[in-house]
């Protein structure tokens, strides 16, 4: 088994700052205004060979299958990232994954008209890509890339992927402050058929809601951290100090919550559902060479790790979705479908920055012990 190896003086980096917790006079603007960012963050620098988590530790630690998949995950982007397939090709060769390639129909890049290249997106799309094959080898990936980061494209971008037969998942790794005028687009998150789940990373700056995640039509997705004894086990799994949270501002609190009866919602949305490893001193191995940064392996950690690996999970058992997750971690036997994180804080405002038993503002209802639910 391959462990995670750190040296001490390595420093974090973050590559993008954002999700303070906004209240509705400092999120007064309208979705015009919307930018999407990529929650993800960059642990030290680039090497010549993986330094973080493999996809077997990360199966391993969540109690995933080998293989599997069926269907299709959508990954939602920006930019155009030209060398992703290559980029793949590399970290499935590296962790002896089935290739899946465009060739071969695992593999479909959809760009959005015509679009340049970003270096911080690029490194998103590696670990969405790379990480939702990992996870679930045998689903095919479909990349959509929006011509930029503004939210009518990204939308855009989420209409055309939910369009396409066979979608089972679309993972949206990126996000802002909430908006007024957000309920009002609830229903880009719907499909016809009913068998499209969409997640969503709920944000890297600590407490704080942010949309889509905060759409109860989404499975907003919070971030734990790993810690594994010297044999490759896991010691440990606590709530990341970066994990987005809260109360939406706008969205009204969804049925299943109601049903759950979770405290303190106010009669609004409470983020987030779910939690996955996000914390960057734990991140995973992602393989990139489009962009200024030098090519070759990365550690990188964030809520946006969550995304992609929560809909590769849908496409493993087909059965991931927010109506299921309340009602099983209200049954007796809870403990089989969730890690239930009882400890960490994601910021100073008490209650609803503090893990606890059952259902908490920081991780959810907690991490995932299985594929069917």
């Amino acid at each position: 088994m391959r462990h995670i190896l750190f040296c001490p003086i390595i420093l974090f980096v973050s590559l993008f700052i954002f999700f303070p917790s906004f209240s509705k006079a400092q999120a007064a603007y309208r979705f015009a205004n919307f930018k999407g960012r990529p929650p993800i963050h960059q642990f030290g620098g680039v090497s010549s060979s993986p330094l973080g988590l493999s996809p077997a530790q990360i199966k391993h630690a969540y109690n995933l299958p080998a293989s599997g998949g069926n269907g299709v995950i959508a990954i939602i982007g920006a930019y155009d990232d030209k060398t992703i397939e290559q980029d793949l090709n590399v970290f499935s060769e590296q962790f002896s994954l089935p290739a899946c390639t465009t060739s071969n129909g695992c593999f479909t890049k959809h760009v959005m008209g015509k679009a340049g290249s970003n270096s911080g997106w690029a490194m998103e799309t590696s670990l969405d890509v790379e990480w939702s094959h990992a996870i679930a080898p045998q689903a095919k990936i479909l990349l959509v890339e929006a011509k930029t980061p503004s939210g009518q494209n990204l939308l855009d971008a989420i209409d055309y992927a939910r369009k396409i037969p066979g979608v089972v998942a679309i993972s949206m790794s990126w996000g802002g402050a909430e908006f007024s005028d957000e309920v009002s687009l609830d229903n880009h998150f719907v499909d016809g058929s009913g068998k499209i789940t969409f997640f969503a990373s709920s944000g890297d700056n600590g407490s704080g809601a942010s949309w889509p995640a905060a759409s109860p039509n989404v499975v907003a997705v919070g971030g734990t951290q790993l810690s594994f004894s010297k044999t490759g086990v896991v010691s440990s799994e606590t709530a990341w100090s970066g994990s987005g949270g809260g109360i939406s501002a706008y969205e009204l609190e969804p049925q299943q919550q109601i049903d759950y009866a979770i405290t303190k919602t106010n009669g609004h949305r409470a983020i987030p559902d779910v939690a996955y490893n996000g914390a960057p001193q734990s991140g995973f191995s992602i393989y990139k060479t489009t962009g200024k940064s030098k090519k070759g392996w990365y550690v990188v950690g964030g809520t946006s790790a969550g995304a992609p690996q929560w809909a590769a999970i849908k496409a493993l058992g087909l059965s991931a979705d927010n109506s299921k997750f309340y009602a099983d971690k209200a049954s007796v036997n809870n403990a089989s479908f969730f890690r239930d994180i009882k400890s960490g804080t994601n910021g100073d405002c008490g209650y609803y920055c503090q893990a606890r038993k059952h259902y908490d503002y920081v991780t959810g209802l907690g991490s995932p012990l299985t594929i069917n639910f």
